[in-house]
């Protein structure tokens, strides 16, 4: 893309309402633009974002064996009303009325209308498991939205749901969540601590919140620091083996990580005391087994091996896909703007011509725009007729992994110069050289990370 062609609204000035960083960056960097109090415009660069998050919790949530689907926003308030939950929930809850007087709700979460999905069309335990997901907007109706998509009152979030005939299965579904979820953080360059936490209105036995740590988050945490050595890696993983999934989910939960809400100071006080740690935490998705919960009310029930007719059992796993962009960017920011880690970057390249209608150099910079399309990725070339400092901070401000910059004076040398965001540091090569070193960094990212499973190997992990 072509940054003269292209539509991103900067801001030399900060908003007086931005309070937290990710907010003030992604308002100057045009990501969003406030619509009214806690509900945005995705801009150009923002949505870009967004949709490689989404992709990623694709990718991850389909290699786990987990089918994907679509819910409406809203819904009726009857199902709600079969649960118990519609007078529970709160004034959270956008309650409306459509124009024949029925009572409807703009959803912030879908468990009674996947169970009411379920319950109409599997009656027999020979379709179980069944785990079915979507991402889709949701609203909840914040009493003080702030901190930009952080707490916002309209998000976007990935919701699964699954199906299961007993316990065991159930927590075998757990399971495969918690892993799947490790490797989606990992692969978008975060670090998120499984943590045990508080169920909520959403109810269950065992609930994980997957919290960032950053100053600017919302709960409180005590973590052993042991646990910031975990790393899944490029461990292969058969979700369909519920004792490897049940070992990974061992690893990552033995050492103590809570909420304040679960805090146990005994526990606590155990642990070594240069490893026991408390911080601030971002949560970016938590996970859920609740048992017959929904079912039972609802009659999502199936026949089981000796004909009986039993409630399944439950699971509910979110992850915040439009707070994941904030997140990203408190883990990931300097005083000159964002950081993208390259798994999530709108652009995995710029290209800074430092003279603009100089014939040479704007010939390089089509050159290597070209090549670098050529390989698979999407440069940001800003061939705008602006100074080179408003350039370079241009882009330091959108965050841009890698940056090549092209200036008469290099190529006269013939080399452009090849710069890394993260560090700062700058190497001098040819152009060649620099499109070669940048495929070769965002090889891992750009390859394929799942195929479609055969209905056969349901769960079969590649």
């Amino acid at each position: 893309m072509r940054l003269s062609r292209y539509f991103l609204p900067v801001l030399k000035e900060t908003p007086s309402e931005a309070q937290i960083a990710s907010h003030r960056l992604m308002l100057r960097a045009g990501m969003i633009k406030q619509a009214s109090a806690g509900i945005y415009s995705w801009l150009p660069m923002g949505f870009k974002v967004l949709k490689r998050i989404e992709q990623i919790v694709h990718e991850e949530q389909i290699r786990a064996g987990h089918i994907p689907m679509l819910m409406p926003t809203l819904q009726s308030a009857d199902l709600w009303r079969e649960s118990g939950r519609y007078d529970d929930y709160g004034e959270e809850m956008l309650r409306i009325k459509d124009r024949h007087g029925r009572d409807m709700l703009y959803g912030p979460t879908n468990e009674e209308l996947i169970t009411d999905i379920f319950r109409a069309h599997v009656g027999s335990y020979k379709d179980l498991p069944l785990t079915l997901y979507h991402i889709q907007w949701k609203f909840r109706d914040e009493i003080r939205p702030r901190f930009g998509v952080m707490r916002g009152r309209e998000f976007y979030m990935k919701d699964g749901y699954n199906f299961d005939i007993d316990h065991d299965a159930a927590i075998h579904a757990y399971n495969r969540h918690m892993v799947s979820y490790l490797r989606t953080y990992e692969r978008m360059g975060l670090k998120a601590i499984p943590m045990r936490a508080d169920s909520g209105p959403i109810g269950g036995e065992d609930t994980h919140e997957f919290l960032v740590l950053a100053d600017t988050g919302e709960s409180e945490v005590f973590y052993d620091s042991a646990i910031l050595d975990l790393t899944l890696g490029d461990r292969a993983v058969n979700y369909d083996d519920r004792a490897e999934c049940a070992a990974i989910v061992r690893e990552w939960t033995t050492p103590y990580a809570r909420t304040d809400e679960t805090h146990d100071a005994a526990i606590y006080d155990q642990i070594p005391e240069a490893r026991r740690k408390s911080s601030r935490g971002i949560e970016v998705g938590q996970i859920f087994y609740f048992g017959t919960k929904y079912s039972e009310p609802m009659g999502a029930v199936v026949t089981n091996d000796k004909g009986e007719r039993v409630p399944v059992h439950m699971g509910s796993h979110g992850i915040g896909v439009s707070r994941l962009v904030g997140a990203l960017i408190e883990a990931n920011h300097d005083e000159n703007g964002i950081i993208w880690p390259e798994g999530v970057t709108p652009f995995h390249c710029g290209i800074v011509n430092l003279k603009q209608g100089d014939a040479e150099v704007d010939a390089a910079c089509a050159g290597l725009y070209k090549a670098l399309a050529e390989k698979g990725l999407e440069p940001l070339y800003d061939d705008r007729e602006e100074r080179a400092g408003a350039k370079f901070a241009t882009m330091d401000l959108i965050g841009l992994p890698w940056r090549i910059t092209v200036g008469p004076r290099g190529l006269k040398s013939g080399v452009v110069e090849l710069t890394c965001r993260r560090t700062g540091t700058s190497e001098e090569m040819s152009p060649e050289a620099a499109v070669a070193r940048v495929a070769e960094i965002y090889a891992p990212h750009t390859a394929p990370h799942w195929e479609p499973m055969a209905k056969s190997s349901f769960h079969t992990w590649l």
